[in-house]
């Protein structure tokens, strides 16, 4: 299990984009469990107005990929995911099936299996659940580790200034 302060050492994103709460259980190299809370001080919801409809509240998909993405990437790389000062990054996904949707006061639970590495390449399978209800199916992730020159990132100190 990793708690919070050991999700924030091992992935790059902070607050708001660090969508990781906690992990349940790993299996290093084949699969990890771990869960994201939603909530209504959650910036997603900044723009809802006060009496709008249970849908206005329903978690983007995007937020809900990026938690995955960031799950997958603690499988891969373990606390060892930002360490080498390299850059993660989300190549796409296959077969995404949304099948139900998170609202504030929900918990997510990632479930992710780890299918191949290739070089800095890692593909990744899996499920999202609300309790007991599947709400989102990952036929395949991609995701890829570079270098920040083959990308051309800031450094540390800059990136952490425009996170927050």
């Amino acid at each position: 299990m990793m708690d919070i302060a050991k999700v924030q050492a091992a992935l790059p994103q902070r607050h708001p984009l660090l969508l990781v709460d906690r992990v349940l259980s790993i299996d290093p190299g084949c699969s990890i469990e771990t869960i994201k809370a939603v909530t209504a001080s959650d910036p997603c919801y900044s723009g809802v107005p006060e009496g709008a409809s249970l849908d206005a509240y329903a978690y983007p998909v995007s937020l809900l990929i990026e938690s995955f993405g960031q799950s997958a990437a603690l499988l891969w790389l373990g606390e060892q995911a930002s360490a080498d000062g390299s850059v993660l990054l989300f190549v796409g996904a296959r077969e995404y099936h949304v099948e139900g949707r998170a609202f504030p006061g929900d918990v997510v639970r990632h479930v992710v299996h780890l299918e191949q590495v290739v070089a800095e390449t890692a593909f990744a399978t899996g499920e999202s659940w609300v309790g007991d209800v599947r709400i989102a199916h990952v036929g395949s992730l991609m995701a890829a580790r570079r270098s920040k020159d083959a990308v051309g990132t800031t450094s540390n100190e800059e990136d952490r200034h425009v996170r927050t």
